[in-house]
């Protein structure tokens, strides 16, 4: 994969892709997409959103319909998984040497941006959002134009509405969608025509690592494939299914679509 430039970078056609169980995936990793973000935060021309998505989301996926529309309409498919990681490789990608996790990504482009955006932060548990959002304005001085953290029910659609003045009042440049997938991208889908806001980004389990609510794997684990591990020991109860049952049908499937091929050729 080349190189990218920011002129490059301003068209989703010029983003170079490849499809993991008929779902697009950008080959790109976390410079490069703090670089896209920054393009369309200068080019302002209509809300854009970014799933950060792994096999749980592929896995989705491949049983819900409306959920692959979903990723595939997305401005922007990142790689927040090995296992992704490596089927870019398959496919050419030599320089997809790591995963562009949510937690990263987030803490990355605020680092590497500082004040130059006013953030808004969506999602996580009652008072999550205040302190990921006070956090990062003490270590990195991202302006903070709001945050919002919604019931664990689905919002009525006077809820909505309200959001939706909130954000318009707010006038942040950048909206993070700190929800679980499916949830956080049916959101952004939901919200791309009535949120006006440049870009929208789900990353999931980032507010709760960010704030200390959740700890993140060591970095060995991550680099090489096991943090799905070592998240499985800290939540048995709530991940057994996504890691147990839908992680060996996921690898099963992408055997057969990506390496019994290449075997057989």
């Amino acid at each position: 994969m080349n190189n990218l430039t920011g002129v490059e970078l301003s068209g989703m056609r010029d983003i170079p892709s490849f499809r993991v169980l008929d779902v697009r995936v950008n080959a790109v990793q976390i410079p490069e997409v703090v670089q896209i973000l920054e393009d369309w935060i200068r080019d302002r021309a209509h809300t854009r959103y970014v799933a950060v998505t792994g096999m749980h989301g592929i896995s989705i996926s491949k049983e819900d319909s409306q959920f692959r529309e979903i990723l595939d309409q997305a401005d922007l498919v990142v790689a927040d998984g090995m296992p992704l990681v490596w089927i870019g490789r398959l496919h050419g990608y030599e320089e997809m040497k790591r995963r562009a996790c949510g937690p990263e990504l987030f803490e990355t482009f605020c680092r590497e941006t500082g004040s130059k955006y006013r953030h808004f932060f969506y999602g996580g548990a009652q008072g999550v959002a205040e302190r990921v959002a006070q956090s990062l304005h003490e270590r990195h001085g991202i302006e903070i134009a709001g945050t919002y953290c919604p019931p664990f029910r689905p919002l009525t659609d006077a809820e909505e509405a309200e959001v939706q003045s909130l954000v318009a009042a707010a006038a942040p440049d950048i909206l993070w969608v700190g929800l679980s997938t499916p949830k956080q991208e049916q959101w952004m889908y939901r919200n791309r025509e009535k949120i006006q806001v440049p870009v929208m980004l789900g990353v999931g389990a980032a507010f709760d690592m960010s704030s200390g609510r959740v700890k993140r794997a060591p970095q060995w684990m991550g680099k090489s494939g096991l943090e799905w591990l070592y998240r499985l020991a800290l939540e048995p109860k709530r991940l057994w299914r996504r890691y147990l049952i839908n992680g060996p049908k996921f690898a099963w499937a992408v055997c057969l679509e990506h390496v019994v091929p290449r075997i057989f050729h």
